[in-house]
């Protein structure tokens, strides 16, 4: 049953379409390089932007290095070369950042469902693993800025998800305790499992399509969220 005082959004992948926008991005950054993107290459680069964000999620490498160390491990695979700290940040900034950040994009549904929420009477908040300055950028892009309340990213907090710190930070600056809170996001662990585990409620937004979560707490809009939200029918 809800009884949430407040409701909490990640943004990647729940208010933001990263994946349209990273593969988008990925293939006009190829392109501009005359690379033929494929499969294998766009799999390439998503295992290494998953496996070195996790080291930057848990304090292993800084952002920038992160960054880098993306571009090491994929240069090599498109004939390129990985030069120095400096060449790799230009080539970060002036190729693939530039590229994604053209594509951005959000879901259909966030508009009408945070509309369907807000005339709820929920405050919002936005928890989310990234740099402060992009992911308010994002929120801008999106023209969300002002209808989801504070932001509070893994940078600025200084630490990120799926430590209880991350949660914890966020309801005390709410001033509300955990399990008044609400929180919604795609990924199951860091967000579905990690929120609760910090005392939270919390609700799996699923975009996959077929039920690819252990969980019944589970929607696959932000419309049917609002739905269930004024039912009370999940936990």
């Amino acid at each position: 049953m809800i009884t949430a005082s407040a409701i909490v959004f990640d943004l990647d992948g729940t208010l933001f379409d990263h994946a349209t926008s990273a593969r988008r991005g990925l293939r006009a950054w190829l392109a501009s390089a005359g690379v033929e993107s494929t499969s294998d290459l766009e799999a390439a680069w998503f295992a290494a932007e998953a496996k070195h964000f996790r080291s930057w999620r848990d304090g292993v490498v800084t952002w920038s290095e992160q960054r880098r160390l993306r571009l090491r491990e994929f240069l090599p695979l498109i004939g390129d070369t990985a030069g120095s700290d400096d060449d790799l940040d230009a080539a970060f900034e002036d190729g693939y950042l530039a590229a994604y950040q053209r594509s951005w994009v959000g879901f259909d549904d966030v508009d009408e469902g945070l509309s369907e929420l807000a005339a709820l009477g929920f405050p919002f908040a936005v928890l989310t693993n990234g740099s402060e300055q992009q992911q308010r950028d994002k929120l801008a892009h999106l023209g969300l800025q002002d209808r989801l309340g504070p932001l509070f990213t893994a940078e600025k907090l200084g630490v990120a998800k799926p430590k209880p710190q991350a949660f914890h930070a966020v309801c005390s600056a709410l001033g509300l305790p955990p399990h008044e809170v609400l929180y919604v996001g795609d990924e199951y662990e860091t967000d579905v499992e990690a929120s609760r585990a910090a005392g939270l409620q919390a609700i799996h937004l699923d975009r996959t399509g077929p039920r690819s979560s252990p969980s019944d707490d589970r929607v696959e809009t932000l419309a049917e969220l609002a739905r269930v939200v004024t039912r009370g029918d999940l936990r």
